[in-house]
């Protein structure tokens, strides 16, 4: 009994003015914590104490929406993707901008290898192609400690190596989502021409693709398992593929709404939905695939979903500009007691 799930009221955590377009926990660290990064239309991603939603820091820099932030596997570092042409990698302690990525148009996703102390990030975007930037050989001039809410943690970067690109003349559309495969060696294209891709950074080359039936919206790895889901909310369905095996689809979930979020529990074989036509998550059965619950609570369509790194809850962000955190387990959790 003490995985199910049962209703709280949401924990709600305010402080951007516009909607939010990505959520990204970090894994539970050595001191038992994990923090919350997210990205919205307001140009300043914010990252937060994962279990409480508690207010950290916001990172100031960029001049256009923020499509994408991550955090590193040991939170050092976090990575975001701008309508401003740029992606920014920032020590997510100090708050100083380390390097910024310029591109060539809009900048929608980001992407660390899953390792501490990353050497590297992926970026991708409008110039539908994948870009591998070394992060490793060159800072920011200005050696800012400032806070996170300085504006002089922008810096003013020298050149970041790209090491090579993928994807050239392949993509059909703006790449939405791309995630660094578990075993470092594979990454992971979704793209608006409805194709899913996966890519051998040893070879350089495409290895699998798959196509799905509706506009792409969030594609993400789960974070529970040892051997992680590749979760993809397309149109009105949830497809769920392996994440050791390129392009192998363990089960498609078709509802009658539009799917525009989907996050995958694995141990408790329930998924979490938000849409488009109406501002409700909703919680499915992974195996029967029926409705097990309606959750009410935002004020405008819900873009982005995902798990603590304990399972104990979600988060989701919404069009209402809101972050809300959901618990997910019976016994007291966090700042439900």
């Amino acid at each position: 009994m003490g995985s199910e799930p049962t209703k709280a009221v949401p924990l709600t955590c305010h402080g951007h003015s516009r909607p939010i377009t990505h959520l990204n926990f970090s894994p539970v660290l050595d001191d038992d914590q994990f923090y919350l990064i997210s990205a919205c239309k307001d140009n300043n991603p914010m990252l937060r104490d994962g279990a409480t939603g508690d207010w950290i820091g916001t990172f100031i820099g960029h001049k256009g929406a923020v499509w994408q932030a991550r955090l590193s596997a040991d939170a050092s570092l976090a990575a975001t993707a701008s309508a401003d042409f740029s992606a920014k990698i920032w020590d997510s302690q100090s708050g100083e901008c380390l390097h910024t990525l310029t591109h060539a148009h809009i900048v929608r996703a980001v992407a660390f290898p899953p390792q501490p102390n990353p050497q590297l990030v992926a970026t991708a975007g409008f110039e539908k192609k994948c870009r591998i930037f070394d992060i490793s050989r060159s800072t920011s001039s200005q050696s800012a400690t400032s806070s996170p809410t300085s504006p002089n943690g922008t810096g003013s970067p020298t050149p970041t190596p790209c090491l090579w690109e993928l994807g050239i003349g392949v993509h059909g559309g703006p790449i939405k989502s791309v995630i660094w495969g578990p075993d470092r060696n594979t990454i992971i294209t979704a793209a608006d021409d409805k194709m899913i891709r996966w890519w051998d950074l040893r070879s350089n080359r495409l290895v699998e693709k798959f196509e799905v039936e509706g506009i792409i919206g969030t594609c993400e790895l789960d974070p529970l398992s040892k051997h992680p889901t590749l979760s993809v909310a397309a149109g009105k369905s949830a497809y769920f593929f392996s994440g050791a095996q390129p392009g192998q689809l363990l089960k498609k979930i078709t509802t009658p709404k539009e799917i525009a979020a989907v996050a995958l529990h694995p141990k408790q074989r329930k998924i979490v939905t938000g849409g488009t036509g109406d501002t409700w998550v909703r919680i499915y059965d992974f195996d029967n695939e029926s409705e097990l619950e309606v959750q009410k609570g935002h004020h405008g369509p819900i873009w982005t979903i995902c798990f603590s790194p304990d399972g104990k809850m979600y988060a989701t962000g919404s069009e209402d500009g809101t972050v809300k955190l959901w618990k997910f387990c019976s016994d007291p959790y966090g700042l439900w007691r």
